[in-house]
C-alpha cells in the first residue's frame, strides 16, 4: 500500500537565507513553483513566494525579505487529506515538511498528493457520490456510516466538505448499488440530499408527468 510519506520529495534542495534574490528568481523561472522553502542555519523559517520574488531586487538577500514569506508546513505524520487541505489554504503548489523536531525533511508536491488521491479507493473504486445536509447539532459520522452500511453497502469514503454553523454536508463514496434505498433513509433521518442522482431525476420525472396527467384530467 503506498503512503503518502513515499512522495516526500528532495530532489531540489531550499533556497537559503544568503542566497541571492537572483538565485530565487533563477529556480522559479526553470520549475513551475509558486512557494519554495527557505532555510536559515538548517532552520525552516518560511517560503518564498514566485510573484513577489521576481519583483524584488536581484542583488538583494532572500532572507532581507523574510517578513513576506509563507509560514505554511506540514508535519510528516500529517494525513493526505489534511495535507490536502493545507496545499488549497495556502494556494501554494509546494509545501514543505518538517518532523516532529521542527526539522525540514523535504517537501510535497501538489500534483503527487492529487495521484495519491486518486489511488484511495474514495476515487479508484467504482461506486456513487452522494452529499447530504444535515443541522450540525443533530450531526453524527456515525450515523451517515450506519445508514449507508444498513442498507447492505459498503461505504467506500466519508468526508465533511462543508460546514458552518447551522449546517454540515457530508460527502459521502457508496459502493454501486441500493443507492435509492439509502437516499431514502438519510431523508427518514432527517437529512436533504443535496446532489443529484439518477434515481431522483427518474422518480422526479415521474412525479412531473403524474402531476401533469392529473391537471390535464381535471380539466
Amino acid at each position: 500500500m503506498i503512503d503518502i510519506t513515499d512522495f516526500i520529495n528532495n530532489d531540489i534542495k531550499p533556497l537559503r537565507t544568503n542566497d541571492s534574490i537572483a538565485v530565487a528568481q533563477d529556480l522559479f523561472a526553470e520549475y513551475p513553483f509558486s512557494h519554495f522553502p527557505v532555510m536559515e542555519d538548517d532552520v525552516y523559517i518560511g517560503c518564498a513566494n514566485a510573484e513577489d520574488t521576481e519583483l524584488m531586487d536581484i542583488e538583494k538577500k532572500v532572507g532581507e525579505d523574510r517578513f513576506s514569506l509563507g509560514r505554511f508546513f506540514v508535519r510528516d505524520t500529517t494525513i493526505w487529506l489534511d495535507v490536502l487541505e493545507a496545499f488549497a489554504k495556502n494556494e501554494t503548489n509546494v509545501m514543505p515538511i518538517l518532523d516532529s523536531n521542527n526539522k525540514y525533511i523535504g517537501y510535497y508536491e501538489i500534483a503527487d498528493i492529487i495521484r495519491f488521491f486518486h489511488e484511495t479507493p474514495f476515487l479508484k473504486e467504482n461506486g456513487g457520490i452522494l452529499v447530504v445536509e444535515k443541522n450540525i447539532a443533530d450531526y453524527s459520522m456515525s450515523e451517515a456510516a450506519q445508514i449507508v452500511e444498513s442498507n447492505n453497502s459498503k461505504l467506500l469514503g466519508l468526508f465533511v466538505s462543508d460546514a458552518n454553523l447551522d449546517k454540515v454536508q457530508i460527502t459521502i463514496k457508496i459502493s454501486t448499488g441500493g443507492l435509492s434505498e439509502i437516499i431514502q433513509t438519510f431523508r427518514r433521518y432527517n437529512y436533504d440530499i443535496i446532489s443529484e442522482h439518477q434515481e431522483d431525476v427518474y422518480l422526479n420525472t415521474l412525479k412531473d408527468r403524474s402531476d401533469y396527467l392529473d391537471k390535464y384530467l381535471n380539466i
